[in-house]
């Protein structure tokens, strides 16, 4: 349960990904539990959403193997969650390399977050950041430049640059390298996992992308970063509860854009709202009916993944980086905790054993 609610999903206990993450944000990575109850009486013990299908894991083989070619890495972020769909395991993969993240989707996202983002990955060491769009007139001269800069030994025919392009599903991944090739070179569509396979792209004489499936890690610990993905699309539809995702999503919104939710749904005081009296309010407000006007809450949960995923709610970004950082840390505190408890059930099973053993003789 997070915040009394029920959470769908299994949870991949993976040790893959229980390494700390320094690459990425320069503290231990983990996702993390919810920044607080909406009660404050209330404590309830976190899950998250979980989604690690059996492709992904052949994509992070693929990774481990391609990597050993690779001069620079670019991670696609999508930059209304910048955190949240940064993945841990790619940073386990590709530590050592040189990366890019592009914060793409940046014509969606609150300008100000975006630039809160920039400044944060663009003080890690080994790292550069740029934001990306449809607008960008000449998104492939950026990213080559870009790569350049971080890698300046490699380019020319002898020394051609190779460039891994990753993200978790969904992020626009597959629409960026359809726009950079000016050919439809990669599937695109609105659900997670459309790419299946890795690809070679070329994006001048001498530099090569190779493109790989979208990828989430095997066990998500951070329950922000479940529900922000599962809104953002990049879980599959069968791994989460769109009420139950909707329901965070308008925790979020109603925190920090409150306007926007009254502009788009034509409601009033919704900061004073509940969650569910908000769910229920935009559900009637679109005509999200059953007999004698009860609310559909599974079709008012649609509206509003629908109003976020489309960005017609208006320019959105769900957390910043000090937000973020500080879930991470909760979550780092959390899951030593749960180690510490694995680990003492452990040897009291095992000192059981001995007793067992030595009476027994």
């Amino acid at each position: 349960m997070v915040n009394g609610r029920r959470i769908v999903g299994t949870d991949h206990d993976t040790p893959a990904q229980r390494a700390p993450g320094p690459a990425r944000f320069g503290f231990t990575i983990r996702h993390a539990a919810p920044a607080g109850p909406r009660n404050p009486t209330e404590r309830p013990t976190p899950m998250a959403i979980q989604w690690f299908p059996g492709h992904m894991h052949l994509t992070r083989k693929a990774i481990a193997e391609r990597i050993k070619d690779i001069d620079a890495v670019i991670e696609l972020l999508d930059a209304r969650l910048p955190g949240s769909s940064a993945n841990p395991l790619l940073a386990e993969l590709t530590a050592g390399r040189p990366s890019l993240k592009v914060l793409n989707k940046q014509d969606v996202a609150d300008p100000e977050a975006t630039a809160a983002w920039l400044a944060h990955y663009n003080g890690l060491p080994g790292t550069r950041a740029i934001a990306l769009d449809a607008s960008v007139a000449a998104p492939a001269r950026a990213l080559i430049d870009a790569c350049h800069a971080l890698a300046p030994n490699r380019g020319g025919l002898a020394k051609p640059m190779r460039v891994l392009i990753c993200g978790v599903p969904n992020v626009g991944k597959s629409t960026l390298i359809n726009t950079l090739t000016g050919r439809k070179a990669a599937k695109t569509g609105d659900e997670a996992g459309i790419t299946k396979a890795e690809q070679r792209i070329t994006l001048a004489d001498d530099f090569y992308l190779y493109d790989t499936p979208g990828m989430l890690w095997p066990r998500i610990t951070v329950a922000q970063s479940g529900y922000f993905l599962a809104a953002s699309g990049a879980v599959g539809r069968n791994a989460y509860d769109d009420e139950e995702v909707a329901l965070e999503l308008l925790t979020v919104l109603k925190r920090r854009y409150p306007t926007l939710l009254e502009a788009r749904f034509r409601l009033a005081g919704v900061a004073a709202m509940t969650d569910e009296d908000l769910l229920a309010e935009i559900g009637r407000q679109r005509g999200a009916l059953h007999g004698r006007g009860r609310v559909n809450l599974q079709k008012a949960a649609e509206i509003v993944m629908h109003e976020f995923r489309s960005a017609t709610l208006g320019r959105i970004t769900l957390e910043m980086p000090e937000e973020f950082a500080a879930w991470v840390l909760d979550a780092d505190q959390r899951e030593a905790e749960r180690a510490a408890k694995k680990a003492a059930r452990a040897r009291e099973r095992k000192g059981q054993r001995q007793d067992g053993t030595r009476s027994g003789r």
